[in-house]
């Protein structure tokens, strides 16, 4: 089959999915040590998985799984293995993954497939502001890919803004990729410097790690702000360590495509079986053609829906909206169900606020007490408690509490040692 899958019938994209996932549940029977005692233990006969539809049969995977037996997960020898990565666990320790030479092309043929959904062509070059150390995936895998793609790359690593802006004053990129906020201070750097940034090479930003759109793709208020300022084309992309993939938008922004020969993608709902398509739910992942460590229904705890119907860009693979939220995060706050990106996109967007961590634990009532800690950049003419508050009650209809805190003291919060991502959540309630 010549044509990518993505652009052929719904039919022949089951059909593929269908095939791959039978190779998939073999490959784990044969293979891994979990899987063997899940099939055992559940008495599912895996030669009876045949269809995307028979996967209700079977159990989850969940983040402590992989904590508890990583290496019963492990389908090959350890000899195989020539990258190792790590990604949080839900009980405090790392999750170690394993990658194989196989899994790495893997990789790179899924970054080279998002890329090119993102409009980037080979002789196009991409300044990576992301770390490749630290036992860390994403910024790998975009090497990867762009390098398969044919695309040049700087890899200047994140964070620093003048370094960044020297780099695209000297190089000349085209596209950048960062975390979105990550923008706003490139802006406000090149505001001060009096840089030109609007006359830059930069055409095309690709952003990771946080949403730019709404449920119904518009723009949310971090989207608004950095295209007010910089006319650039914006793509969002979703990915994790656990699906070895990434899902970007294309140039239509309606949704991140998904590649179905190398993931089957579930959404659940809170009975744990499939919601019709376009309502939201639980991510739940199926990985094919992975040789280290595959996945079999792997909760990402990540909620979104999906889209079907064949997209303006000709893709008939379907797509999932912006992440609502995570599922374990979900705030009810005085009657009011919300998830932190939510209250985050008022924080982002809110001028004089330097930086903040969200708290959330049990009220004596056993209700939900969320407290937004915050910094400041500068003292404003006006309460910053009551604005943040009134902010609050037009986006999300409540209001937190708020208190004001030095900005060196949240930035300490944020940003602890050996933590590899900002910390800007954290949940005290009991689980």
């Amino acid at each position: 089959m010549t044509q990518d899958i993505e652009f052929r019938s719904p039919e022949q994209i089951k059909e593929l999915q269908d095939k791959l996932l039978q190779e998939a549940i073999a490959y784990l029977a044969a293979n891994s040590a979990y899987y063997k005692r899940m099939f055992s233990k559940c008495g599912v006969d895996p030669a009876k998985i045949r269809c995307i539809e028979d996967l209700v049969k079977l159990p989850f995977t969940e983040k402590k799984d992989l904590q508890l037996f990583g290496d019963d997960f492990l389908c090959c020898p350890k000899s195989k293995i020539i990258d190792y990565v790590t990604t949080s666990g839900t009980l405090g320790e790392p999750v170690t993954f394993g990658c194989t030479e196989k899994d790495l092309q893997r990789l790179a043929f899924n970054e080279k497939k998002s890329f090119s959904c993102a409009g980037v062509r080979p002789g196009d070059v991409v300044q990576l502001m992301t770390t490749l150390d630290k036992r860390f995936m994403a910024g790998m895998a975009y090497f990867l890919g762009l390098r398969s793609l044919g695309a040049g790359v700087i890899r200047v690593g994140n964070d620093i803004p003048e370094l960044q802006w020297d780099t695209i004053s000297r190089l000349k990129p085209d596209t950048i990729m960062c975390v979105p906020s990550f923008i706003l201070r490139l802006i406000q750097y090149a505001e001060e410097h009096g840089i030109d940034y609007r006359s830059s090479s930069v055409r095309r930003i690709i952003g990771i790690g946080e949403g730019l759109r709404e449920q119904d793709f518009s723009l949310n208020l971090l989207g608004r702000k950095i295209k007010e300022k910089w006319d650039v084309q914006l793509f969002a992309t979703y990915s994790s360590t656990e699906m070895g993939a990434t899902f970007s938008e294309c140039e239509y922004g309606m949704g991140g495509h998904v590649h179905p020969e190398l993931i089957i993608v579930e959404i659940i709902g809170e009975d744990n079986l499939p919601v019709p398509d376009g309502e939201p739910g639980e991510i739940v992942i199926t990985t094919l053609g992975v040789e280290g460590m595959p996945l079999l229904r792997f909760r990402t705890g990540d909620i979104a829906a999906k889209r079907t119907g064949q997209c303006r860009c000709g893709r008939w693979s379907y797509r999932l909206t912006p992440l609502v939220g995570r599922k374990n995060n979900m705030i009810k706050l005085k009657g009011t169900t919300l998830y932190p990106p939510a209250v985050n996109d008022v924080l982002d967007n809110t001028d004089y606020v330097e930086n903040y961590v969200v708290m959330v634990q049990e009220s004596e009532a056993g209700t939900d007490d969320v407290l937004i800690k915050a910094g400041l950049k500068y003292e404003p003419p006006f309460d910053p408690v009551k604005d943040l508050k009134d902010r609050f009650r037009s986006r999300i209809r409540v209001a937190p509490r708020i208190e004001i805190c030095p900005a060196p003291e949240i930035a300490a919060i944020n940003y602890p040692a050996k933590s590899r991502k900002s910390v800007k959540f954290i949940d005290l309630r009991r689980k």
